[in-house]
């Protein structure tokens, strides 16, 4: 199991930037892929970005495309989510994951086992 907790979160304007973090412990952290979701009030859960355990592979969402970037240091055991040109409907907790099984990359959140106690993002406009 690895325990998972993000920071960074926070209220910004729309166009504004905002960098999200997520520290890792309690497992190999360069073996497992990660990824970032968010959930808005009334809303599922959903996919965000994910990136492969080296960091070679990386997934957005559509609406993310172009905006948001996915990276990790795995010599510092933690993921990060760059987000930029924000949007009011960018507003949602965020919560990082870590996938089930090593080596392996996926956007199902079912195939994610670990996750944080989520960071709220607020973009007014």
């Amino acid at each position: 199991q690895v325990q998972l907790v993000e920071s960074g979160g926070g209220l910004v304007q729309t166009g504004g930037s905002l960098r999200l973090s997520c520290a890792a412990s309690g497992r190999t952290f360069s073996s497992y892929g990660m990824g970032w979701f968010r959930q808005a009030p009334g809303k599922e859960r959903e996919f965000v970005a994910t990136i492969s355990w080296a960091g070679a592979s990386t997934y957005y969402r559509d609406s993310v495309k172009g905006r948001f970037t996915i990276s990790r240091d795995n010599a510092k055991n933690t993921l990060y989510l760059q987000m930029n040109s924000l949007k009011p409907e960018d507003t949602a907790v965020y919560y990082c994951a870590a996938c089930r099984r090593a080596r392996y990359v996926s956007y199902d959140v079912t195939d994610f086992g670990s996750w944080g106690q989520g960071t709220q993002v607020t973009v007014s406009s």
